[in-house]
């Protein structure tokens, strides 16, 4: 069994599946959600694009699947925000989380300014200039929302007078908000407006060096670091042959991001070993003080991986 002091999510390819099926087969996607909740998971999680990554949509794919699977928590890896309107946002999450009865987490990011996610928010007509003061007001305002009667805002980029939600999260105190990124004007927005941090970091050394430097920001923003759950999310490829690992983890990555692996590889993290040294990786992350780690299966057989890791990584992991 896992280290109950952390626990562990699955990202469902929701990515892949649109990638490689035409039309999607989206049950499996709900069999791969039971099946990771039957292995002691707890948490699964589905990703976030409308045009620049095509996949199965976040929040009427997790509403399906909290449907069929009900003990996990479920969680956007990542969300964008800014393509949303915040009030239409805050209702679609409130009706999320009690369908599934207070089991949502939103993981939130900003997008990177990459070719095609700049093309996507120009279709969805937003900015991608502004996408940060979007993002702040978008968090500020959906909290609002849930927690108060009436809310009356008015910010650069949204006005609202005296808007009163419909719907309200299953739990006053509203839904979870982990927000991503890892440079210090993004840790900054975690320590201000956050419930918790959401990064994607290169190692666990890297992972622990700015977990402290998120503690000092915490600190300047008058809050108690404690409060703020650390995740992190990463890839593996668990292998016996690790030159195989790497070939499937190079091709995923290529295939999902459209873009050379040496390039890839630079912005995010992706592990592949044999199980030692994938359980060596993820105990890195724990020392550094993960209270949540998110991972993603860089392979052509998700379902392998999952029981692989299931039964060999992390049971390792917390021995």
């Amino acid at each position: 069994m896992p280290d109950s002091a952390v626990s562990y999510g699955f990202l469902l390819p929701t990515r892949e599946l649109v990638m490689s099926q035409t039309p999607p087969d989206v049950s499996q996607i709900i069999g791969l959600a039971e099946r990771a909740e039957a292995l002691n998971f707890d948490s699964v999680w589905a990703g976030d694009s409308i045009l620049a990554r095509p996949r199965l949509e976040a929040f009427t794919t997790l509403a399906a699947v909290a449907a069929r699977a009900r003990r996990v928590k479920v969680g956007t890896a990542v969300l964008l925000p800014a393509l949303r309107h915040p009030v239409v946002m805050a209702n679609e999450a409130a009706n999320v989380d009690l369908l599934c009865e207070g089991r949502l987490i939103l993981g939130l990011g900003i997008a990177a300014k990459m070719p095609a996610v700049r093309a996507e928010f120009e279709a969805c007509g937003v900015s991608i200039d502004h996408r940060l003061g979007i993002f702040e007001e978008t968090v500020t305002l959906m909290r609002r929302l849930w927690r108060e009667p009436s809310v009356t805002f008015s910010g650069r980029h949204f006005q609202l007078q005296d808007v009163s939600l419909g719907l309200r999260p299953y739990n006053a105190s509203g839904i979870p908000m982990w927000i991503a990124g890892s440079v210090d004007n993004a840790l900054r927005r975690v320590a201000r407006l956050g419930d918790g941090w959401y990064p994607n970091p290169m190692s666990p050394k890297i992972f622990a060096e700015q977990s402290q430097q998120l503690d000092g920001f915490a600190r300047e923003a008058g809050r108690d670091p404690q409060e703020l759950h650390r995740c992190v999310y990463t890839t593996l490829n668990i292998n016996d042959d690790a030159a195989q690992a790497e070939r499937e983890t190079r091709a995923f990555a290529e295939g999902y991001y459209n873009a050379p692996y040496d390039v890839i590889g630079r912005m995010m993290n992706f592990y592949y070993g044999t199980p030692d040294t994938c359980i060596a990786w993820l105990r890195g992350f724990v020392a550094a003080g993960a209270q949540t780690i998110v991972i993603r299966f860089a392979c052509p057989d998700q379902a392998v991986q999952l029981e692989r890791c299931a039964a060999d990584i992390l049971p390792q992991v917390a021995s």
